[in-house]
């Protein structure tokens, strides 16, 4: 008997190839997501090609892990040996052929460096963002041509549609939004969208309204991994949960001030990268009533801290927009659109407007909304439809 009334729906703007056809590559990162798709895409009759990335020196796990007062392993975290060796498993057990691939450079050169600049520079970076723009769909679509495989497969919580109207490949919020992922894929291009599936895109109804291809199993995920060969994954945290933030290593700290948004002094600390607007916990200092941090300012190393009130955000400026859906900010935009400035914020009531530079939107929300955090995404939807995104200045 079916766990839950979900089901697990083909959300591609194109039809499916035909089996037996071109391979489809899966990138499989050894959570259950990605080996369920691998799992189903296998017991549909497609050719699968399985590939795992290679994305960070394990030789350097010992010395981090001992910063961390962590296990030299390095188990739990993402792009792990173990995660390669649950991958291997999977691939094994449904029988494709599998490769890892190795993209420890270009992980180091567009998700390492950039992250460690954004934290030194008193901003809070999405390296999962990144590592989806410049590795992910790029990197890894160049692997896929190497096997003969058009089209790649993922495990995120999305969907594809084509629009005929305008001919774009338009990227839609997963049916179950409590997962959906479109928040860290805005910066995909057209070609990208055009050769992706996303095949974890659950529905409400085994006839799923919403997507182009009926729905292929009538459980969830996690019940198909256990349901199939794939169960090496069945019992594992889904890849997409995000785990503990991590601290950077104060290379660069001095002692600096904590200032209350008058100016006054409270106490000091060892450097801004420490610190993320909205944060409560961890600063050390105590004046009887909850402090958060508003503001950092990597030039004059101050960290200004106040009260939940002074985090209400009415207004900011995006850069770097890349309009995934859409062609661009018309004259006249979308009614009604809503923008989310964080993973784990709701979309809120928003207007966009231009500005005198193509690539930069000012956004203004309806009600004022909590911690808006430089250096993260924000991103923008017109009901279903994800609209485009960008970094918030």
């Amino acid at each position: 008997m079916p766990e839950s009334p979900i089901a697990v729906a083909v959300s591609v703007g194109q039809a499916l190839p035909p089996a037996n056809s071109r391979p489809i590559a899966v990138a499989m990162s050894g959570g259950v997501d990605s080996s369920t798709v691998a799992a189903m895409l296998v017991r549909d009759g497609r050719t699968v090609v399985g590939m795992t990335m290679q994305l960070w020196n394990q030789r350097r796990l010992p010395e981090l892990a001992s910063a961390e007062g962590g296990a030299p392993s390095g188990s739990g975290r993402c792009c792990s040996l173990d995660d390669v060796y649950d991958a291997r498993r999977v691939a094994e057990q449904i029988g494709i052929p599998y490769y890892v691939v190795n993209f420890e450079r270009q992980f180091e050169e567009h998700v390492v460096k950039p992250f460690v600049e954004e934290y030194l520079a008193g901003r809070t970076p999405i390296p999962c963002t990144l590592c989806n723009n410049y590795i992910k769909f790029d990197r890894f679509l160049e692997m896929a041509d190497s096997v003969g495989a058009h089209y790649m497969a993922t495990g995120h919580y999305a969907r594809v549609r084509l629009d005929p109207a305008s001919g774009r490949y338009q990227l839609l919020r997963a049916v179950d939004e409590s997962k959906d992922q479109t928040y860290f894929l805005f910066g995909l291009t057209q070609a990208q969208l055009a050769r992706t599936l996303f095949r974890s895109a659950n529905c409400i109804s085994p006839k799923c309204a919403t997507s182009r291809a009926p729905c292929v199993s009538p459980w969830p995920p996690r019940a198909i991994a256990r349901r199939s060969a794939s169960s090496p994954t069945a019992t594992t945290r889904p890849s997409w949960m995000p785990t503990s933030r991590k601290r950077v290593s104060p290379w660069s700290a001095r002692r600096a001030r904590f200032v209350t948004t008058e100016g006054r002094t409270l106490g000091h600390h060892e450097g801004v990268h420490h610190f993320t607007v909205g944060q409560r916990k961890g600063l050390g200092i105590a004046t009887g009533e909850p402090l958060y941090v508003i503001a950092t300012d990597p030039a004059t190393q101050r960290v200004t801290v106040g009260g939940n009130d002074d985090l209400q955000c009415s207004r900011f400026v995006a850069k770097q927009v890349n309009w995934i859906s859409i062609a661009g900010l018309a004259p006249e935009p979308p009614s009604g659109p809503r923008s989310r400035s964080a993973n784990k914020h709701a979309a809120a009531p928003a207007t966009l407007s231009g500005t005198a530079d193509a690539d930069r939107v000012e956004v203004r929300f309806l009600h004022p909304q909590r911690a808006i955090t430089p250096g993260q995404g924000a991103v923008f939807y017109d009901g279903e439809i994800t609209l485009g995104g960008g970094w918030i200045e």
